[in-house]
């Protein structure tokens, strides 16, 4: 499946930007500009969590940003703003990035130390 939508301004939610996201299984693609395109692609297993967002105006013309949070060096938050069916992307985002983990047996990890670590930051490290 793949989804294709354009942002928009929040007033009247009218697709007059030049900012096109593209979500597949297996990536995420953000293209914008006008006269200077920039492509920017996020691979999906590196999607950690996501966070949908929805003001009072966005509410009223049925649009909504996505945050999508992960390891990307270019977009540690990437975010799909101002986007019709953005609750419906949310959650194939979610599902699809831990597909992708699962196909690449990527498993992201927390660095939370170990003792001999704490130990030194405590100065009780051995003298």
């Amino acid at each position: 499946m793949t989804y294709k939508e354009k942002k928009r301004w929040v007033f009247f939610g009218l697709p007059f930007t030049f900012t096109t996201y593209t979500v597949n299984e297996e990536f995420i693609t953000i293209d914008a500009g006008l006269l200077h395109r920039d492509e920017d692609d996020c691979y999906m297993y590196k999607v950690v969590d996501t966070k949908l967002c929805v003001s009072l105006l966005e509410r009223i013309f049925g649009l909504g940003t996505v945050k999508c949070y992960g390891g990307d060096t270019t977009h540690p938050v990437l975010e799909l703003k101002h986007i019709r069916h953005a609750k419906e992307i949310k959650n194939f985002i979610l599902a699809a990035s831990e597909e992708q983990r699962m196909k690449r047996k990527t498993l992201k990890t927390q660095d939370i130390g170990s003792p001999d670590d704490l130990s030194e930051m405590d100065g009780l490290g051995d003298h």
